[in-house]
Order: structure tokens, then C-alpha cells, then sequence
């Protein structure tokens, strides 16, 4: 049994309320209880890591090279900006998948900057509770 990482990035905490039409209104810990028996029923684990704070979730990536076979990774307003955690992300072998449930290509213009779009394997966005989803299949399809 492997284990699947899932790093959720500042304010995701609050999704259920927060801007509910971008976002939909699951809660995170919905998301993960999802998640949780989707891997579980697969043979794998999921530990779920949320911080507001970018240094957490890079350690996280780093916790990660010893114990997780992939990383599904929604890092918020942190994608945008943090090259620190693409550098952590890029020393990551396994599988990793960038989700988003909203477009952020269809935001406003400084959300159209993926900074860790180049170290992970695909990017996938814009269909709300679906994005996490699709980001799992696309991580055990990697894992083969």
C-alpha cells in the first residue's frame, strides 16, 4: 500500500463558504473523506496536509520524497507566486498533479500564472468538486 499525498494551500480551509460560486460549496473536509475512500478502495492511503502558511507546505513536499509514492496538490493563491514551493515540487520524483476547482485561466489576470505548472506532471482545473477527482485518476493512472 502506497500513500497519496493532498496539500491544500491558505484559504482552502474555508471552502464551503468561501465563494461558493467559483468553489462550490463542499467543505474541504468533504473533499478529503471523498478522496479518502476513492484511494482507500485502490489499496492506497491519503494523508492530507492543509497550511495558510507556504513554509508548511514545503515541508510537506519535503516529508513527501521519503513516504509518498504521488502528491495531488491544490496550492491557492500560492500557485501564483511561490516559486520556493515549485523548488520543492521539482525535487519530488513521483507523480505530481496541480488541481484547482476553479478556472483560473478565466480569472482575473494574475491567476493565469502557474508557477508550479512546469514541475508537476498536468495541471487540472476549472470543475469544481470534479477537479480533485480527475486529479486522483490521473495519479493512479501515473502510478500505473
Amino acid at each position: 500500500m502506497s500513500e497519496i499525498l493532498l496539500l491544500s494551500g491558505p484559504n482552502l480551509d474555508q471552502l464551503g463558504s468561501r465563494d461558493p460560486s467559483q468553489y462550490g460549496t463542499q467543505t474541504l473536509a468533504e473533499h478529503v473523506a471523498r478522496l479518502t475512500d476513492a484511494v482507500r478502495a485502490v489499496g492506497h492511503d491519503l494523508r492530507h496536509v492543509q497550511s495558510n502558511h507556504e513554509g508548511d507546505l514545503i515541508e510537506a513536499v519535503h516529508e513527501a520524497r521519503a513516504r509518498s509514492a504521488a502528491i495531488i496538490i491544490n496550492a491557492g493563491a500560492l500557485t501564483h507566486v511561490s516559486w520556493a514551493l515549485a523548488d520543492a515540487l521539482a525535487l519530488f520524483e513521483g507523480p505530481a498533479v496541480e488541481v484547482h476547482l476553479s478556472n483560473p485561466a478565466a480569472r482575473e489576470p494574475y491567476r493565469h500564472t502557474s508557477t508550479l505548472a512546469g514541475v508537476v506532471d498536468g495541471s487540472i482545473a476549472g470543475f469544481r468538486a470534479l477537479s480533485y477527482d480527475l486529479a486522483l485518476e490521473a495519479v493512479l493512472r501515473l502510478l500505473g
